[in-house]
């Protein structure tokens, strides 16, 4: 089991909240919701559907630039405040 973290953006959109993962964007890494925490549920929902096709497909989990996503050969836990 391992951990991926990855970087999100939130921003507001009129009367919506949209949030992308910019290193994962280009297979889907976007979505929205109606409230902030809306759009933050979806998109870990969407980033592990991300990953977990990656992993299925063989393909290479990006992990740089660091700043954006990091690998961990254990499981951790993220907490934001």
């Amino acid at each position: 089991m391992k951990t991926y973290v990855f970087r999100v953006v939130v921003e507001p959109d009129d009367d919506r909240w949209v949030v992308y993962c910019p290193i994962l964007e280009d297979k889907g890494g976007a979505t929205w919701g109606h409230s902030r925490d809306e759009a933050l549920k979806h998109i870990r929902e969407v980033v592990q559907m991300v990953v977990e096709e990656l992993i299925e497909d063989g393909e290479v989990m990006p992990e740089e630039p660091r700043e954006e996503a990091q690998t961990f050969p254990e499981p951790r836990v993220a907490v934001t405040v």
